[in-house]
């Protein structure tokens, strides 16, 4: 099946306002940028962004944060993004703060089926308990806060356990929280190489949470820098198979290689040319 679309228009048809998207990238990295901002052109909003952070102000993430296009985001942190603090002290947007590994599973169990699972991460904290603030009020009152999850206590033994910790401690249980998996009506992702058929390469870290992101939407929406035809990728080195791909879209020279960094650093040298030694 030929999943290749023509246009960045074309690849986010049936996107409406009220829904929720899963968007890969970690900070500026491996960002679907061009897809963003075909979501900001086509005027959608009210939007649910699940995703590590909201990118930083006036990019990624941050151009619909901006144009005040989402209405609540799930992530793993505020980041660099002034304007995604000051909404969410203010009352402007929802935001439900997740553990960075448990956002990431509970991605990957929505796009396996699996509904919930268990984990350490959170327990004995509010995340376990409630009580996060997920929306202020404007006089900075907790309007919205998260609620208590289930907790279970298994106990923990076996080779597997001693790995871990001394005999002792090792058959001591353990409580853990259920977390609900997550899943989008779309997700945005963005690969270094995609075939027609929707298998998809990412380029070194910028994998981060793409293949994860992608997994969890019912329809997701792939820009890839460089489309390649069927038999061209070696399987052994696709990273996301196209079963999870519905569309694809190739970039451009000059949109793959419109790339930013969250922080430029210069380094300064010490070394001087002839003619400073001289002056």
């Amino acid at each position: 099946m030929d999943k290749v679309v023509s246009s960045a228009a074309a690849a986010i048809e049936g996107i409406e306002s009220g829904m929720s998207l899963a968007v890969g990238g970690f900070g500026l990295c491996g960002i679907p940028s061009v897809l963003i901002q075909a979501i900001l052109d086509a005027g959608v909003s009210d939007l649910e962004a699940v995703s590590n952070n909201c990118g930083v102000d006036g990019w990624g993430l941050g151009l619909l944060l901006g144009a005040k296009r989402l209405r609540r985001m799930v992530s793993s942190y505020v980041g660099e993004n002034k304007e995604f603090e000051r909404q969410y002290l203010a009352g402007e947007l929802e935001v439900e703060l997740t553990p960075q590994g448990t956002l990431a599973e509970r991605l990957r169990a929505g796009g396996a089926g699996i509904p919930a699972f268990y984990t350490i991460t959170g327990s004995g904290t509010q995340v376990a308990d409630g009580g996060l603030p997920w929306k202020y009020g404007p006089d900075g009152s907790v309007v919205t806060a998260s609620p208590a999850k289930e907790v279970k206590t298994f106990a923990m033994g076996g080779e597997r356990a001693a790995a871990f910790a001394d005999a002792e401690s090792a058959a001591q249980s353990r409580e853990y929280v259920l977390e609900e998996a997550i899943v989008t009506d779309f997700a945005l992702v963005r690969a270094v190489k995609g075939d027609r058929h929707g298998n998809l390469v990412f380029n070194k870290s910028a994998r981060n949470f793409n293949p994860l992101a992608a997994m969890a939407g019912k329809i997701t929406i792939a820009e890839v820098e460089e489309l390649v035809e069927p038999g061209e990728l070696d399987p052994d080195q696709v990273h996301l198979p196209g079963i999870y791909v519905h569309r694809v879209l190739p970039l451009t020279a000059e949109q793959a290689a419109d790339k930013r960094i969250e922080r430029r650093t210069i380094t300064e040298t010490t070394e001087t040319t002839d003619e400073s030694k001289e002056g």
